[in-house]
């Protein structure tokens, strides 16, 4: 059964800041009640096993998925054969009303770009694709486009898009 879950990409050029926006989005989201899961993409790989460290030892042993768990939080590192698609890794998740990607720009899922005018002078994605754009100046483009710091805008229209009609869980 496919996740019905929605998913949005906060994309943009290096260091546009996309991080920077989706720590705005996600306190102005929790804030309203709602439960949200991100997921960064790592085009380069990345470990957060530290070598020497129990875990660490465990997968290098042989261990093909890894689980570290705590009262307050738990971690899978899984290792796979190829790079999963954003739709099997979002398969895994439950248990949140909206999941946030930071990435993901030749995705399908809609999109928030962030665009900075001493970055870029034009849009990584086409109006197709994208939700709105989180920006510092005025761009010349048919989607809704926000200032770099209006979460609660942002949010007024993840919420009134992807998660008001589906009510609160």
């Amino acid at each position: 059964m496919p996740n019905k879950i929605p998913i949005i990409s906060v994309v943009g050029k290096s260091d546009v800041g996309k991080t920077t926006l989706l720590t705005k989005l996600l306190p102005e989201i929790k804030r309203r009640g709602y439960r949200v899961a991100t997921i960064k993409h790592d085009t380069h790989g990345f470990d957060i096993d530290r070598p020497g460290k129990d875990t660490w030892r465990h997968a290098e042993a042989g261990a093909d998925v890894v689980v570290i768990s705590s009262p307050t939080k738990i971690a899978i590192i899984e290792k796979v054969e190829a790079e999963l698609s954003l739709d099997a890794i979002a398969e895994r998740i439950e248990n949140v009303d909206l999941i946030i990607t930071e990435g993901y720009k030749r995705g399908d899922k809609p999109k928030i770009e962030v665009h900075r005018a001493a970055v870029s002078s034009e849009l990584l994605c086409t109006p197709e694709e994208l939700l709105a754009v989180a920006t510092d100046e005025p761009l010349p483009v048919d989607v809704p486009c926000y200032d770099l710091d209006d979460a609660a805008g942002l949010v007024d229209l993840i919420e009134a898009r992807f998660l008001a009609p589906a009510g609160r869980k």
